[in-house]
Order: structure tokens, then sequence, then C-alpha cells
């Protein structure tokens, strides 16, 4: 059965006050999807990540969404940041997190479908007795689940999660593959993170970012492919229910 596509980038190219930082970006992310993106510091996953969500104009090349395999103007994306972007100062609720992620006219109020749709989610999230709670009382993980909740709650098409792992720790961390896992059911899921073992336990493709990208359309990595494309050297080690691999210290080429 052939794939349909979602997005497709063709001969991106993407920098900054005129030093590039992608170069002749191929890939395709298609509908529920379940795409790994990896790669050294430096090396674009945030570039890509901004062009993909349409805050970054590539320099070349196309961008191409598609809705039911026909070329359309934007499709709904949903994104969780990562945690060192988020003020949990700011005085809100865990409700008003989630009902962020839905669009209003400025001069309307937001309809009962859509607190409806916001009352969904948060069970969904199992944050619906919290929904009043401010976000600076949350744990790391409850915060986490709201702003997947803000994320998710337009029913978006893609939801880009950028190194997701950083403020959880590990007893929520099965909890939000769970999570993804039952998302994964409706949406195509980007997974930016560091973390390699994490993603080669959960996603199903690997694009390698480090200026150009190589695309792997499963996680079973041929030994070497890492270090020979992108000088990204990783062991295979083992330890608990899970062998994963670890990214060594190196130096983007």
């Amino acid at each position: 059965m052939q794939k349909e596509p979602l997005i497709t980038l063709r001969k991106v190219c993407a920098g900054y006050g005129g030093k590039e930082v992608l170069r002749d970006i191929d890939l395709t992310v298609y509908v529920r999807d379940f795409l790994g993106i990896i790669g050294p510091n430096g090396g674009g996953k945030t570039t890509l990540v901004k062009t993909i969500l349409g805050l970054k104009k590539p320099t070349s090349g196309t961008l191409t969404c598609y809705h039911e395999g026909k070329p359309v103007p934007a499709i709904r994306m949903g994104y969780l940041p990562q945690y060192n972007k988020i003020d949990k100062d700011f005085p809100i609720s865990v409700y008003e997190v989630v009902l962020s992620g839905l669009k209003k006219k400025a001069w309307k109020r937001y309809s009962a479908a859509q607190h409806a749709a916001v009352a969904t989610m948060l069970k969904e999230m199992g944050l619906e007795n919290l929904a009043r709670r401010p976000i600076g009382t949350l744990s790391g993980g409850q915060l986490q689940r709201a702003l997947l909740g803000r994320a998710m709650v337009s029913q978006p098409d893609v939801v880009i999660l950028d190194e997701p792992n950083t403020y959880i720790d590990k007893r929520f961390e099965a909890q939000l593959y769970q999570l993804l896992e039952n998302i994964n059911r409706k949406s195509a899921i980007i997974l930016v993170s560091h973390d390699l073992g994490s993603v080669l336990q959960n996603v199903r493709a690997i694009a390698c970012v480090n200026e150009t990208l190589d695309y792997h359309p499963d996680t079973e990595l041929p030994e070497g492919w890492l270090e020979e494309k992108f000088n990204c050297p990783i062991d295979l080690i083992g330890h608990g229910n899970y062998p994963h691999r670890i990214l060594k210290c190196h130096k983007q080429s």
C-alpha cells in the first residue's frame, strides 16, 4: 500500500545572516508517520523544525503540504516546544494553556464546541482534576501533558515535539510514549531528540540532520551509518530491558 505524503521538502536550503545552515534537504513526512529527527548540536535540527512550521522561509527549494494527496496552502500543525521556552511564572491555568491551542477571531469568544474540545483533551491527558491549577504549580510531567494537550486540541495533521524528554522523569517517559502512540493513530508525529535510545525505541523512520539530511525508512540502522554519513559515531549498549545507542562526544564536521 502506497503511503500518502503530508509534507515534502525538495532541495530546501535555509540559514541566517547569509550563513547556510541547511543544504539541499529532501524529506517526505507521510500521513500518520512517526519520524525521529536526530543529529549533533548546531547541525540544523531547530532550523529544519522552524522551516516545517513555517516560521523560517527557505532561501531556496520548495516545501509543499498535502491534503488527501493534493497540494494545499497549509495543514494543521501542533507544536510542543522545549521546556526552557515556557515561562512557568506566567499567571495562566492548565485549562487556559490547552485553550490557547485553538484559534479564534480577536473580537469573538471561544465557542461552546471549542470549550468542549478542551474538556475532552484534558481528560485524554489525565488533567481534568487540575484544569484550574496555575501552570507554575505543576510537576514537569504534568506541565508536559498540558503543553501536549495544547498542541493536540486543534486535531492537527502533524504534531512536532522538540526534545520532549528534557524535563520529565523516567516514570512519566513511558506514559508519554503511550500517549504518543494513541496520538499517532490520528496524526503524524515528528520527534526531535538527542536521546537516540528513546528515538529508536519509538519512531518508525529516522532523519539525521547535519547541514544535509540522510533519511532511513526504519530504525534498523546499518552499522556505521551515522559515522559514515555525518561523523556521528555511536555505540550500541544494553541495560535494563532495552538496548540503545549512545551518541559519543564529537565535533561537527
